[in-house]
């Protein structure tokens, strides 16, 4: 399981900068796809006001609206430890799990082919570690690997790994209008 160490500045009421906060934040696996672990460090539903009191802002949902942002890792695990389970004895109590934890993510899914989404968002991911295939609708298939950047504007895409080891990405995802 990832683990942070996340120091948050913030003002005192004299508008004097102060450490807000000085806390561990920890991944969560997602329910039913073994291996996928999500971690939100930091985002708003809307623009930043300053001075604050450094205080988590609120956010409602696992992708940010337009004006929001959300900054996050994410782990894919190699697909032969993992992925979304095909044998789930209880998929609605999954999507239930699943919806608690990270409101809106299901619903960016292709219901037709597993793993393939879309979100209203420009992700800005750097991979910290191993290596990931980033696969778009158009059936083109890119290899990642630590050190690599991305940035993903808001198309139809999925993740592998069909390596032995996890694949650790690094991200800020920003609201974006979608011109449908």
């Amino acid at each position: 399981m990832s683990s942070f160490r996340r120091v948050i500045t913030g003002h005192d009421a004299e508008g004097r900068s102060i450490i807000a906060s000085d806390a561990a934040v920890q991944g969560r696996p997602v329910p039913g796809m073994s291996g996928v672990e999500l971690t939100t460090l930091w985002g708003s539903d809307q623009p930043m006001d300053y001075p604050d009191d450094g205080s988590l802002p609120d956010f409602r949902t696992w992708f940010a609206p337009v004006g929001g942002f959300r900054f996050i890792e994410f782990v894919v695990g190699p697909e032969g430890h993992g992925g979304a389970a095909a044998d789930d004895p209880d998929p609605a109590a999954t999507r239930a799990a699943i919806d608690a934890a990270f409101p809106g993510l299901m619903d960016t899914m292709d219901p037709d082919v597993p793993g393939m989404h879309r979100s209203d968002t420009v992700d800005l991911l750097y991979v910290i570690s191993g290596r990931v295939v980033l696969e778009l609708d158009d059936g083109s298939k890119t290899e990642l690997a630590a050190g690599d950047v991305a940035v993903q504007s808001g198309t139809m895409h999925a993740w592998h790994n069909p390596w032995d080891e996890p694949a650790r990405i690094l991200g800020v995802i920003l609201g974006a209008h979608m011109r449908r």
